[in-house]
């Protein structure tokens, strides 16, 4: 593996086919990735929506909550929706 210093940059890759390309052809072991962070996917069997009114207090700390967690404040509101249903036992 080279070292830092002559790791290349990560190329713009605009377009998933680009993406597929570049993945089945390069070498990631050449290229600097200490630029990514982990992400995380989801992929809900079914999804509905619902229209929520708050206190804008509770919007505004759940939005104050989601940045320090690194996380959208709706997925956040997810989370904790899906933390009491599974302690409720639902």
């Amino acid at each position: 593996m080279p070292d830092s210093k002559t790791l290349k940059k990560m190329p713009v890759l605009l377009t998933d086919e680009e993406a597929e390309e570049f993945v089945a052809h390069a070498d990631l072991t050449e290229y600097d990735l200490s630029g990514f962070r982990p992400m995380t996917f989801e992929f809900p069997d079914e999804e509905e929506r619902l229209l929520l009114s708050l206190p804008k207090r509770q919007i505004e700390a759940l939005k104050l909550l989601a940045k320090k967690q690194d996380v959208s404040y709706d997925k956040l509101v997810r989370q904790l929706i899906d933390r009491a249903l599974k302690a409720e036992g639902v």
